[in-house]
């Protein structure tokens, strides 16, 4: 167990000036907080605090990093709760801020797991995007939890162990913290899964004493040639590569391990820039580099500030090779990342500190302000933090990084919004080049815009960067709100109008504030929205304008419905044999089934007691029904009679292109099902086909929709 000592003692090796006795008040603080609390494995919780802050003596972190490092658990301690305030009062605004952003959310409880990751995840980002140092904390707390995961239930452990793949991981990769990356990378691989790790750990062990021969031969070949070519002070470090970069390999390669033949990963180190250059002559001079993997992160460095120059060669017995070539200061920022540009630096304020460093975390940051989906916000997360794989130029010269895969249309929506909304096209290298094309490394991109093109649906099976994706989905949405508010509008003045009345008039007498509030929304544009996307019938606002005499008739008719039914099923009379619908306990009721959502045999459905007008049949999930009062709500099943054709709305988007209209008629003939009534539209490079069918059932229906799908230049199908 590391002592408090100990790690004071660290600190002073490298802040022999700092005032220390932080660190001494926060571990009593934190050791009294902790009292009698222990870890799941039986030991003291105080040893996890005391391990976390050793990891972060040495990233060599400033004192305000190493007093939240022994304070990070006390904020969600039940027995001895404490509060921000308290913190701050005790050791100012930078521990306390770090410490609430480190600190995990427990008191807010959310509808599902999923939910409650991406709050977790979302307000971690936005407590780093003000302090890195909230992420420093949190990885160190993350790769202890994960050297001691074993006590944990397997149920348990494996969460934690794909959450540290999917986030810490590459998180700790983005920043250049590239020995925390691998080793939790290596810790997750070998709990998700075991008995791969065994055999690869094993595999590998097996071949260490060749591996040594293998690498001192390597050093001593490059240290002769090196010399011999003026170069004199420098080092040469052959590193294993760790387990998990093997096995990626391994799988993408379709290879086995006696194929892996640069399990080594060799590393020049030497005084300065031109040096540099100097050993990857020599190195090209003595075998031959493999065509697309050399990479000059010096002369454009990785967001994080990474610095090195990679290449790979065909070495002497004809394996490939891939040998790094750095300075010592590049070795350091290679190591440690954004932890080296926040680590103690005497005089040194951490505010000033290498701003354009974070500037993709303030990009992330500001992306996940719009996204409410958590599912959403989990994949957009998880895609910024891939490393980049391609590095392409602006016409004038500006290095962007990308995903592999990544198209001109990625580019365009790096530049501006705007840039991508008006895409138009793209020139590659000078040649104008579709959309679509996967970019590759070195290549000079420059976008075509235009002011009458807009985002297509399309779009979305052609971006790779979850930056663009967002982009296009927020326009599409966007878009469709616009189109869904002119609609509602367009019916709510329609059918008002046949009771001589406008929403001009509603708004003008003040009956609008009470129709709003009765069916709970919060404004106009809200109720339109809900009447143009089918959640709300219009008939509700019209019902809701009636006059009071003609809504109490109505309502007596609906006792008598409801009495109807309730005598119905006290005295059990025999169900009607030829009823479409029965309605639970009761015959002769009038059914029809609603037209807003269109159920078909086969749905899951509930009765809509609708006055004077019997019970109106909906699916169970269709957005007027869960809006309208759970008391009107009544048990019904489908009875099996024969009544065909079933009516049933349909959504099918594709691409705009000649004869998809032709195709898509003629599938669903084929199928045995009619076409009742058909919209088409385009928007874009996109159609979208609105269409109401006559099917026999579920079965039919979800037939029909599996063939539409497979349809060439159909994008999606679905109910509506």
């Amino acid at each position: 167990m590391t002592s408090i000592d100990e790690i004071i003692s660290q600190a002073a090796s490298y802040m022999p000036d700092e005032d220390l006795e932080p660190l001494r008040k926060a571990y009593h603080f934190a050791e009294k907080i902790h009292q009698g609390r222990h870890r799941l494995s039986g030991r003291p919780y105080l040893e996890h605090v005391l391990a976390v802050t050793a990891i972060l003596a040495s990233m060599r972190l400033d004192v305000a990093s190493l007093t939240a490092g022994l304070l990070h658990g006390v904020l969600k301690q039940k027995e001895h709760p404490v509060s921000q305030a308290k913190l701050r009062e005790e050791f100012g605004d930078d521990v306390a801020n770090i410490v609430a952003g480190a600190t995990r959310i427990t008191a807010v409880q959310f509808n599902s797991r999923l939910a409650y990751q991406a709050e977790n995840i979302r307000k971690m980002l936005l407590a780093m995007a003000t302090d890195i140092r909230v992420l420093l904390v949190r990885l160190a707390d993350r790769l202890h939890d994960m050297q001691t995961l074993n006590v944990v239930d397997p149920e348990i452990r494996e969460e934690i162990a794909q959450e540290t793949m999917d986030l810490y991981a590459p998180l700790a990769g983005r920043l250049g913290i590239d020995w925390i990356k691998r080793e939790l990378e290596d810790l997750a691989f070998s709990q998700l899964q075991p008995e791969a790790y065994r055999q690869l750990a094993a595999k590998i062990q097996t071949s260490l004493p060749d591996r040594e021969i293998y690498v001192e031969r390597i050093k001593d070949l490059l240290s002769h040639h090196l010399r011999e070519n003026g170069l004199e002070d420098f080092r040469i470090l052959g590193r294993p590569k760790h387990l998990y970069s093997i096995h990626k390999k391994l799988l993408v390669q379709n290879i086995t391990i006696d194929k892996v033949y640069d399990k080594v990963a060799f590393r020049i180190i030497v005084n300065d820039l031109k040096e540099c250059y100097q050993a990857l002559g020599v190195i090209h001079s003595l075998w031959p580099p493999i065509d697309g993997r050399f990479k000059d992160f010096i002369s454009h460095p990785k967001a994080n500030g990474y610095q090195s120059v990679h290449t790979s060669v065909i070495g002497p017995d004809g394996d490939f090779m891939e040998i790094q070539i750095r300075t010592e200061a590049m070795d350091r920022i290679a190591s440690e990342g954004i932890a080296a540009h926040w680590a103690y630096k005497e005089g040194q304020s951490a505010s000033i500190r290498d701003v354009k460093l974070f500037k993709w975390l303030k990009q992330l940051v500001g992306m996940l302000q719009d996204l409410k989906d958590p599912g959403e916000l989990l994949e957009t997360v998880k895609g910024e933090l891939y490393e980049d794989d391609i590095y392409v130029l602006t016409p004038n010269g500006e290095v962007k990084g990308f995903p592999k895969g990544s198209t001109p249309l990625d580019f365009a929506y790096s530049i501006h919004t705007e840039v991508g909304h008006h895409c138009s096209g793209a020139k590659v290298n000078g040649q104008i080049t579709p959309l679509r094309t996967p970019l590759k490394n070195g290549d000079v991109v420059e976008i075509i815009t235009s002011p009458s093109r807009n985002p297509s649906r399309n779009w979305l099976h052609i971006v790779k960067t979850s930056r663009a994706r967002n982009r296009i989905r927020q326009w599409l949405n966007q878009e469709e709100r616009e189109q869904n508010l002119a609609k509602g509008r367009e019916i709510c003045e329609r059918e008002l109008r046949k009771h001589d009345i406008s929403l001009k008039k509603l708004v003008k007498t003040g009956h609008l504030k009470e129709v709003l509030k009765s069916l709970s929304c919060n404004s106009l544009d809200e109720l339109l929205h809900k009447v143009g996307t089918g959640k709300l019938a219009v008939a509700s606002i019209t019902r809701l304008l009636q006059p009071a005499e003609l809504r109490q008739e109505e309502a007596a008719t609906e006792a008598v419905l409801l009495d109807r039914v309730t005598r119905g099923r006290e005295g059990r009379e025999p169900r009607g044999s030829d009823e479409v619908v029965r309605v639970e306990g009761a015959t002769g009721i009038p059914t029809k089934l609603a037209n807003c959502c269109l159920p078909v045999p086969g749905d899951e459905i509930i009765g809509y007691i609708t006055t004077g007008r019997g019970i109106t049949v909906h699916k169970s999930n269709c957005p007027n029904l869960l809006a309208g009062e759970i008391e009107r709500r009544i048990g019904v099943s489908w009875s099996g009679a024969a009544q065909t054709p079933y009516r049933a709305s349909v959504v099918a988007i594709g691409r705009n292109q000649r004869g998809l209209l032709a195709t898509l008629s003629s599938t669903i003939t084929n199928d045995d099902a009619n076409i009742a009534s058909l919209e088409a539209g385009t928007r874009g490079d996109d159609a979208r086909f609105t269409m109401v069918l006559e099917v026999e059932g579920i079965e039919h229906l979800n037939r029909i929709l599996q063939h539409i799908r497979q349809l060439d230049g159909i994008i999606e199908a679905s109910r509506k």
